[in-house]
């Protein structure tokens, strides 16, 4: 089903209806600043497995950790001084950071079981902020393709499209209208202490070089 609202002012008796969804194993779609994301609630096996089905990936794959702010993210990831003092200049925007993961983490899943690390993102998008704060945890999500939507050479992904090819496994899908991506994320691996540029997207990388 598709929920319709305003970027900047969701409604909120949607925003509690999508943790609802979230909290019983289901999974919701809306789009970030990149494109859009599929998102379950990481301690919630059953969503957690339908969003790896979702995807047609081993559970070893790592999917991105949505946190709403540090104090979140610090209960998933090991966060130094370093890292923090640069994070603080640069968050929220269209960034991947890679990092060695918490027992809170590992103990649900098994990508982070496996190596110890966790990827987190603060997004800038407004919904996505809100629905993090409305539902009170983190989200783990990964973007929608278009090969997914067995879609291709489709120039421009919308809800419609993501309910016709997905509908039966996505269980809420939240559309605030027309959407402008910036492209992928800047991913940066701190898991050595050291920022390592992986990935450089849309994100500055600046502050990580010497």
């Amino acid at each position: 089903m598709i929920e319709y609202v305003f970027e900047k002012n969701p409604d909120e008796r949607i925003l509690q209806r999508a943790s609802r969804v979230l909290n019983s194993g289901g999974l919701v779609c809306f789009p970030t600043e990149t494109n859009w994301v599929a998102c379950a609630s990481p301690f919630h096996k059953e969503g957690v497995d339908k969003l790896y089905r979702l995807r047609h990936v081993e559970n070893t794959k790592h999917f991105t950790i949505m946190c709403s702010s540090f104090q979140k993210a610090m209960e998933i990831a090991v966060i130094g001084n370093g890292a923090f003092s640069i994070l603080k200049k640069i968050i929220p925007g269209p960034y991947t950071f890679i990092f060695e993961s918490q027992k809170k983490i590992t103990k649900w899943l098994k990508a982070s079981k496996v190596d110890h690390q966790v990827g987190i993102r603060f997004s800038p998008s407004v919904l996505c902020q809100k629905l993090l704060e409305t539902h009170g945890e983190v989200l783990i999500c990964t973007h929608v393709t278009q090969d997914m939507l067995g879609e291709e050479d489709a120039t421009f992904i919308y809800s419609a499209l993501i309910e016709d090819a997905l509908g039966s496994m996505i269980d809420l899908i939240i559309d605030p209208g027309e959407a402008e991506f910036l492209g992928p994320t800047t991913i940066i691996d701190w898991t050595t202490g050291e920022p390592e540029i992986i990935r450089e997207g849309s994100g500055s990388t600046s502050l990580f070089k010497r």
